[in-house]
This record gives structure tokens, C-alpha cells and sequence, in this order.
């Protein structure tokens, strides 16, 4: 009996925690208000929007390069013989002016080959008077040869002298005309005698100028091959020379993008040679070269449309425009805009006429040729639009958008037709939405 009061009195130290306990939840759940159903309405998605306004554009066409100079001149020794005289800066890389004398071949030869045809043709023209001299006396021997011959012939008839007497003077009378014709053909042949000689001479002279190598533009050495004494041979290339007055570049243009220059010109004409003299006034052709000097920063030239290239890339699908810089040295600013030289790779773009009241939207805007617009209630109009053509990351549009719509710029995921939009102007801050 001693042993079983402690176990009760345990248990009753228990069981009041537990009551409090079990009063206290019932004492929460009491005070709680049950959940209440909220009205979700209509979602709302926030998007950012573009103002449509027709403006004046510029297509712009994009092509690549190198520059080239527009003149590129061989120094090929025309003669032979040893070099006595060479220009003092005549070394690749040098800038020589217009005129002056890059190098010297001994003329001595020539010059005596100058000295023997002159001699000769001094020798034709004595020869020419001697002749004709020698003709005029044969010429009167030939008529008292011709007189004796009809006097002997007379006499001959009558009896008064023997028959071989007339004979010898007819013999003498035909050896003397046979001397005058050879001096006629003789002088018939100096004329063309002295005109062979006049070109020998014209040759000599021209053997003797090309002695001397002037510059025949203002140009930048390369390819130097020869030295002072050194021997060079008749058709050997001593060096080059590049323009600098003017520069080209050949840059390939892709056809798609060429042609955007000629849309809305409705005066070009059907005649290749036409469309290539008058391009300028045509199509507005304006080309402007940049180099990419690193850092972020470009030097630029304007630069003219020359030609077109002869022939399409197959594989590219472009065409080669040509175009000129001139004075590239004069135009250089230290620092900043350095000469145009061979071998750089430099973008050419090309400006064509503008084109008035032109829908430009970007490209991101559309959606497989539909547009995001937002209607007068501020829900999404799906639309599809017509592209005119694509300029880098513009798109000009020819139908599907109107003067003071407004296109959604955001991406919408999903797209509706209807759903209701919260429209924010491009470049504003987005309004708090209602929660």
C-alpha cells in the first residue's frame, strides 16, 4: 500500500500542463477570422512602346576593303648600261615629288649612237645633191647623145656615112639614158633612206632620254631591287611607285543592300553606261571610309563613287564599289587621322538620297512580319506588316503601320489578341502597378 501512493501523485502532477495546454489552442482558434475569397480580375502586363512617326531616312550601304593606291607605276629600265646617279631618298618607303630625277644609266653608248645616225643622214643629204647634180649633167649629155644619134641616122639614109657610125651613136645615146635612169632611181631611193635614218636618230634620242628616270607623279617608292653602279638590263624592274594624290578602294557591298540606294528613284535609266556616269545624280551616292583606329575611336574620309567592279562574288553575293580618297597625306591630322595606305582594311559606307515620310521601326519589333500595336483601350493588336527593306537593326516598313500608332518594343510571351496592356512610353520610368 506504501509503495503505490508515490505513482499516483506523479500522475497527478501531470495531467494539469496538459489542460492548460489544450485550453490555450482552443483559446487561439477562437480569436481567427477563416480565409476570404479575393477577385483576381483581368492581368495586366507592363509594356514599353514606340510613337510611329514618318521621317526623313537615309539607307545606308555597308561594305569592306583595302586600300589600293589609284596608280601604281613599274620602273622598267627601257635601256641598258650601267647606273651612275641615283636620287638620295630613291629607298622603299620614300615620298618623291612629280618630276624630279630618281636615277641615271650611263649614256655614253647613246649618245654615240645618236652621233652615227645624225653622221649618216648628214652623208644621205650630201649624197642627195651629188646625185642630183650628177643627174642634171647626165641628163644634158643625154640630149647631145640623142642629137648626134638623129644627125648620124639622117646622113646614114643619105649615104653620107656608114651605117655602124649611126649605130655607135645609138649606143651611146641608150648607155646615157641608162645612167639617167640609174640616177633617178638613186635619188628616188634617198627619200626613204633619210626617213629610215630620221627614225634611227628619233630612236637614239629616245634611247638617250631614257637614260633618265623622273618620277611621273607624286609617289611613295616600293619594290627597290637596284643600287648605284649596278648593271641593269633592258626590261628589268628596278622598283614601284604608288600614287599619293589619291587613293581606291574596292569594296565588296551586298546586292540587297546596294539596291535599297535605288528605291524610289523612278528617273535611272535602262543603259548600264548610264546608270554608271550619272550615278551620283541619280541615287545621291555618297561614300564616307572609316578605319577602326582601336579604343573605340575612327578616322574618316569623304571619299567619290568611281566605277563598279567587273564581276559579282558568286559566293558572297556581293559587288565590288570603287572609290576614291583624294589627297590622303594633306588630309592627315596627327593623332587622329592617320594617311590612307596600301593594305589597309578600312568599311566604306555608302549614302544614298533621302527618302521622305519613311515608317523606321526596329527590327526587334516585329515578330515573323506581324506587329505588337496597342489599341485605343490599351489592348495588344496583333498586325501583320509589310517590309520595305532592313538597315542594320532598323526596319523600314511600307504598309501595316500608320502617323501616331503605337508599337510595343517590349517581347511579349505569350502574345494575345486583346489582352490588356499597362503602355509605358520608351525611355520613361514604369508606373507602380495595383497590386
Amino acid at each position: 500500500m506504501t509503495q503505490q501512493r508515490p505513482s499516483r501523485m506523479k500522475i497527478l502532477w501531470i495531467l494539469p500542463p496538459i489542460f492548460i495546454g489544450i485550453a490555450g489552442v482552443m483559446l487561439m482558434q477562437s480569436g481567427k477570422q477563416p480565409p476570404q475569397l479575393a477577385d483576381a480580375g483581368e492581368p495586366v502586363r507592363s509594356v514599353r512602346y514606340q510613337t510611329i512617326r514618318p521621317t526623313d531616312f537615309t539607307p545606308v550601304a555597308l561594305g569592306y576593303g583595302e586600300v589600293q593606291p589609284a596608280q601604281v607605276w613599274q620602273a622598267v629600265a627601257q635601256v641598258s648600261g650601267r647606273v651612275i646617279e641615283t636620287h638620295p631618298r630613291l629607298d622603299n618607303g620614300e615620298l618623291i615629288q612629280q618630276g624630279e630625277v630618281l636615277l641615271k644609266i650611263d649614256p655614253v653608248d647613246y649618245e654615240l649612237n645618236l652621233v652615227q645616225a645624225q653622221t649618216q643622214l648628214a652623208e644621205l643629204e650630201v649624197q642627195q645633191q651629188n646625185t642630183q647634180r650628177s643627174l642634171e649633167i647626165e641628163q644634158r649629155n643625154l640630149a647631145l647623145a640623142r642629137k648626134e644619134f638623129e644627125r648620124l641616122q639622117r646622113l646614114a639614109k643619105a649615104g653620107s656615112v656608114s651605117q655602124s657610125s649611126a649605130d655607135t651613136a645609138e649606143r651611146t645615146m641608150l648607155t646615157s639614158t641608162a645612167q639617167v635612169q640609174n640616177l633617178k632611181n638613186s635619188l628616188s631611193l634617198i627619200p626613204t633612206q633619210k626617213r629610215l635614218q630620221q627614225a634611227r636618230i628619233t630612236q637614239a634620242e629616245r634611247d638617250l632620254q631614257n637614260t633618265v628616270v623622273s618620277a611621273p607623279f607624286n609617289l611613295k617608292v616600293t619594290g627597290l631591287t637596284i643600287e648605284s653602279d649596278q648593271y641593269v638590263s633592258k626590261g628589268q624592274t628596278m622598283f614601284s611607285g604608288d600614287s599619293v594624290d589619291e587613293v581606291e578602294i574596292v569594296a565588296q557591298v551586298p546586292i540587297s543592300s546596294l539596291k535599297n540606294l535605288f528605291d524610289g528613284n523612278a528617273s535611272i535609266p535602262g543603259d548600264i553606261q548610264g546608270i554608271t556616269s550619272n550615278l551620283t545624280a541619280l541615287t545621291g551616292f555618297d561614300p564616307t571610309v572609316r578605319l577602326d583606329m582601336g579604343s573605340g575611336q575612327f578616322a574618316t574620309w569623304s571619299a567619290r563613287f568611281v566605277r563598279f567592279a567587273d564581276a559579282v562574288d558568286s559566293q558572297t553575293r556581293t559587288i565590288g564599289v570603287v572609290v576614291a580618297v583624294d589627297n590622303p597625306l594633306q588630309r592627315t591630322i596627327p593623332g587622329k587621322r592617320p594617311p590612307l595606305q596600301r593594305g589597309m582594311f578600312v568599311e566604306v559606307s555608302i549614302a544614298g538620297r533621302v527618302q521622305p515620310d519613311s515608317i523606321v521601326v526596329p527590327r526587334t519589333a516585329l515578330h515573323r512580319g506581324r506587329a505588337y500595336v496597342i489599341d485605343a483601350d490599351n489592348r495588344l493588336e496583333i498586325r501583320g506588316v509589310t517590309r520595305k527593306y532592313d538597315q542594320q537593326d532598323l526596319s523600314i516598313i511600307s504598309q501595316g503601320l500608320t502617323d501616331g500608332e503605337r508599337l510595343v518594343l517590349t517581347d511579349l510571351v505569350p502574345a494575345v489578341q486583346g489582352m490588356l496592356l499597362n503602355p509605358i512610353a520608351s525611355g520613361e520610368q514604369p508606373a507602380a502597378m495595383e497590386p
